[in-house]
């Protein structure tokens, strides 16, 4: 057996990987271990990606900062034309950026809840679809993969998000409508939703109330959150040619979260 076999599974070489929301968290680590495997890497952030760029870039890697704001049409297709520019191919989108209320229905106003599905749902939504026009345009295999949440398919507690949990439940079910849709133009699209993962926005006391952890920790059957490390297998394999099969999916991995 060849002894790269695995990486050949997997690899993601002359492959261009757009990542919405990679300058930090999550989105950073996904940027980072696509570029480990090969992929070329552009990044849609609203305050820039810099310090991502920085770190694929001293591993040998390339990456592209762009400043897009994924609700927007306008500057969405505007970074799209920037790949192009730069890259002059796109295989793969990620959908990352996303926000969170811990509001309840009451407290929450509109323009929160607006901002919410705006930004959860609505920009998954243009950026999938501009990236499947790139790649319809131009006859390439596209894969796409959009992070919902297990939030999509239960209702958290004790925190109230009716906004969140909302928007991406919708996310899981725009992806398999887009699935079937492209299905014949050779574009894959799953989604992976995760558990709680310990990045700043879930694990700093500036952003979640020390309350709200207290309560989560005895709900976790592996007793703990996941590494924003143990997401990247799953989109990985979802990116690459070894899924050609795959789509229209949703995989949780929450650590059996949603099983009890």
């Amino acid at each position: 057996m060849k002894k790269n076999y695995l990486q050949d599974l997997f690899s993601l070489e002359g492959k261009v990987a757009l990542v919405t929301g990679g300058g930090r968290g999550i989105g950073q680590v996904i940027c980072r271990e696509l570029a480990r495997c090969g992929a070329d890497i552009a990044i849609f952030s609203r305050s820039g990606a810099g310090e991502t760029v920085k770190l694929i870039e001293s591993e040998g890697g390339k990456a592209l900062d762009i400043i897009a704001d994924a609700t927007d049409e306008s500057s969405v297709r505007k970074g799209m034309e920037k790949i192009m520019e730069v890259y002059g191919r796109l295989d793969i989108v990620v959908n990352n950026a996303g926000v969170c209320y811990h509001k309840d229905a009451f407290e929450a106003t509109v323009e929160e809840w607006r901002e919410c599905l705006d930004i959860n749902l609505t920009g998954e939504y243009i950026v999938c679809r501009e990236a499947a026009r790139v790649m319809i345009e131009n006859n390439f295999k596209g894969s796409m993969v959009n992070i919902a949440s297990m939030s999509g398919h239960i209702v958290n507690v004790p925190q109230c998000q009716a906004a969140y949990n909302a928007s991406k439940a919708g996310v899981i079910h725009m992806t398999k409508s887009l699935a079937i849709e492209w299905i014949d133009k050779n574009i894959r699209v799953n989604s992976v939703s995760p558990g709680y993962v310990a990045t700043p926005m879930s694990v700093d006391p500036d952003f979640v109330e020390p309350e709200l952890m207290a309560a989560w920790q005895p709900m976790f059957p592996m007793h703990r959150m996941a590494k924003p490390e143990e997401l990247c297998g799953a989109i990985i394999w979802l990116c690459s040619e070894s899924a050609g099969y795959t789509t229209g999916a949703d995989i949780l991995i929450d650590g059996a979260y949603t099983v009890l």
